[in-house]
């Protein structure tokens, strides 16, 4: 058995082919199925703060627990209410996407229209998830996020380049 990785780097972008498809970045869709009999399954769910969307393996779904337990004791130390029932919930409410060997995936379009994701999308590797974004909602992030932006400029640009070529 392939030993999963523990977490995801990297980043890529997609344009939404003909087929209305989007392409998962190779790095991505081989942490999720890195063996030919893993389930080549994409979870999706909205970003509890962000206006994109996260990306992760079934894999994942084993550290839930132990997640909640951490964001709990945080809130406790920090004197704040935690309701762990809406995080589970948020955490556990995510859709089940299926992508084949090239990572071709079809959004559905309630999870585009959470993130305003529309011609195209920027992966972005963020450890234990990857972040999925429209490049104007990265965009108009704040101050911080200038590298990721930087480099969803520069992939959207190499996308299109690429795409005015076929």
């Amino acid at each position: 058995m392939a030993q999963r990785p523990s977490g995801y780097s990297g980043q890529g972008f997609s344009l939404r082919g003909e087929k209305g498809r989007y392409v998962l970045p190779p790095s991505f869709r081989k942490a999720i199925a890195p063996t030919e009999d893993d389930p080549r399954t994409l979870c999706l769910a909205k970003h509890d703060r962000w206006n994109c969307l996260v990306g992760f393996g079934l894999a994942r779904t084993d550290t839930f627990e132990a997640q909640l337990d951490r964001e709990e004791e945080a809130a406790l130390r920090r004197d704040q209410d935690f309701d762990r029932e809406m995080r589970a919930t948020q955490l556990w409410t995510f859709s089940e996407i299926p992508f084949d060997a090239s990572g071709r995936f079809i959004l559905p379009d309630h999870l585009a229209d959470l993130a305003a994701l529309d011609a195209g999308i920027c992966f972005l590797g963020g450890g234990q998830f990857f972040t999925l974004w429209d490049p104007d909602q990265l965009y108009a992030m704040s101050a911080g996020w200038e590298g990721q932006q930087a480099v969803c400029r520069k992939l959207a640009d190499d996308a299109a380049a690429k795409a005015k070529r076929k």
